[in-house]
C-alpha cells in the first residue's frame, strides 16, 4: 500500500473521545488487537486522565506504515504504540526521549524487552506487555511413546521422530515448517544472537549452520505438521491432537488449558550445543511520544501516568482481554493468572531465558535471513553458504544505519 493511501484509509478508522480531561487534546494511537474489549478498555483508561483529553484512534491495517507516514506530519498522534520501525524513527528526530520518565522503574521492566527500546543510552518507548511464544506438549502422548520433554535440539529432533505416527505428526512449527515463526531463536539456542553486544553480527559462526541443519532434519524426516487448518499462532492443531508438540503463542495457553485440563506442559525452545542455552523469543509494543507534538510535555506526562504510574491499568490491559505478561516484573509477580502451572513456568522461561529482535536488526536483515532459512529448511540448501551470504547483507546494514 503506498503511503498516501495508507493515510487515507486511517482517516475512516475507529476514533473515541477521552473526553475526561480538560486540558489540552492529545490523540492517541493503537494498533488494531484482536481480543474483545481491548479497544473498550483504552478508552476508559484515555477517559480518567484529567489533565489533557485523549482521543484515541484504533488502526486497523497496516500500522507501521501509517505510523511512520503521520510522523512526517502535523497531524500525526501525540501518543502512539510503536514496535517495527523504532530505530528509523529515532534517527529521524520523530519520538522523544523517555528516560527521565521510565528512570525510576528502569529495573522492574523486563529488560530483554527494554533493550530494544534504548539508543545511545537513552529509552525511547515504555513497554506496555510482553508476548512470548513457547513450546507445547502433550504430556500423555509423550509418556506413551517413552519420551522426556526435549532439553536439547537434538532431543526435539529424535522425540517428534518418535512421536510420529500415521495420525499424529510430533510437531508444529507452522505450515511452511518454521520459517516464519523462528527468526533468530535457533541462533540463539546455539549460544549466539542476530546481533551481538559489539555491534556486529551475532551469527558469523559454525554454530548457526549446525543448529539450522538440525531444523532441517525435522523437516527432511517427515516429522513436522504441514498444512494444518490453522498455522502456528492458533491451537487447534494442538488441541485436536494432530501433533504432539507444537510451537506457538502465551495467548494460545488459556484456550489450551480449557480444552485439555493439565495434559499439556511448556517448554522454552531447547538449547543446542555445548555453548547452548534455552531461547525464547519476547516482544513488545512499547508506548512513544511524537517529537513533532505541539503539546510534547503533555504527551509524554500522559505516557508516564498509563505505562509507569497506572499500574492496576498496566494489569487490567495485560490479563483481562487477552493473555500476556505485564512488562514489570513487580506486575508479573503479582498477577493471580501467572501463579501456578504453565502460567508460572512461561513467565520465568521469559524472564529467565527471554531474547527480543534487537533494535539495529532491520526489515532487510529479516528478510534476507527469512529468505536463507527457508531454502535451508524447505529446500536443503546449504546452510554455511546461505548463512554466508546473510552474514555479509546484514554486515552491510549495520555499517549503513551506523552512519545515520
Amino acid at each position: 500500500m503506498a503511503l498516501a493511501g495508507a493515510l487515507a484509509a486511517a482517516c475512516g478508522s475507529n476514533t473515541g473521545r477521552g473526553g475526561g480531561g480538560s486540558g489540552p487534546a492529545l490523540s492517541q494511537w493503537y494498533h488494531q488487537y484482536g481480543e474483545p474489549g481491548t479497544q473498550q478498555a483504552v478508552k476508559r483508561y484515555a477517559a480518567a486522565y484529567k489533565k489533557a483529553d485523549v482521543t484515541v484512534q484504533w488502526r486497523p491495517g497496516d500500522y507501521d506504515r501509517q505510523t511512520a507516514a503521520a510522523l512526517l506530519t502535523d497531524s500525526g498522534p501525540d501518543v502512539f504504540e510503536v514496535n517495527g520501525p523504532l530505530l528509523d524513527q529515532i534517527q529521524g528526530g520523530q519520538v522523544a526521549d523517555l528516560t527521565d520518565v521510565v528512570a525510576p522503574v528502569r529495573s522492574d521492566f523486563n529488560q530483554a524487552v527494554l533493550a530494544p527500546k534504548i539508543w545511545q543510552d537513552k529509552i525511547w518507548g515504555i513497554p506496555q506487555t510482553v508476548d512470548t511464544q513457547l513450546l507445547y506438549y502433550r504430556k500423555s502422548l509423550l509418556k506413551d511413546a517413552g519420551v522426556q520433554p526435549p532439553q536439547t535440539v537434538d532431543a526435539l529432533v529424535d522425540a517428534a521422530k518418535k512421536l510420529t505416527t500415521s495420525k499424529v505428526k510430533g510437531l508444529f512449527l507452522g505450515n511452511d515448517g518454521g520459517v516464519g515463526v523462528l527468526g533468530g531463536t535457533p541462533l540463539f539456542a546455539a549460544g549466539l544472537s542476530l546481533i551481538g553486544e559489539d555491534g556486529k553480527v551475532g551469527f558469523d559462526d559454525p554454530a548457526a549452520a549446525r543448529v539450522l541443519a538440525k531444523i532441517r532434519q525435522l523437516y527432511a524426516d517427515k516429522s513436522l505438521l504441514l498444512g494444518a487448518p490453522t498455522d502456528w499462532s492458533d491451537p487447534a492443531a494442538f488441541v485436536q491432537g494432530l501433533t504432539a508438540m507444537q510451537w506457538s503463542g502465551l495467548w494460545a495457553l488459556p484456550q489450551i488449558k480449557k480444552a485439555l485440563g493439565d495434559d499439556f506442559g511448556v517448554l522454552p525452545f531447547p538449547k543446542d550445543g555445548t555453548g547452548g542455552r534455552p531461547s525464547v523469543p519476547v516482544g513488545a509494543y512499547a508506548s512513544a511520544v511524537s517529537a513533532r507534538s505541539r503539546h510534547k510535555a503533555a504527551a509524554t506526562a500522559f505516557a508516564k501516568w498509563l505505562w509507569v504510574d497506572r499500574t492496576d491499568f498496566q494489569q487490567d490491559f495485560a490479563l483481562s482481554y487477552g493473555f500476556h505478561i505485564p512488562a514489570r516484573l513487580s506486575l508479573a509477580k503479582q498477577a493471580g493468572q501467572l501463579q501456578d502451572g504453565a502460567a508460572a513456568d512461561a513467565v520465568r522461561f521469559a524472564t529467565e531465558h527471554g531474547y527480543a529482535e534487537p533494535l539495529l536488526w532491520t526489515t532487510a536483515d529479516r528478510n534476507a535471513y527469512q529468505d536463507a532459512l527457508s531454502r535451508i529448511i524447505k529446500d536443503g540448501a546449504n546452510p554455511e553458504s546461505e548463512l554466508k551470504a546473510v552474514v555479509r547483507k546484514v554486515d552491510a546494514e549495520l555499517q549503513r544505519v551506523k552512519k545515520k
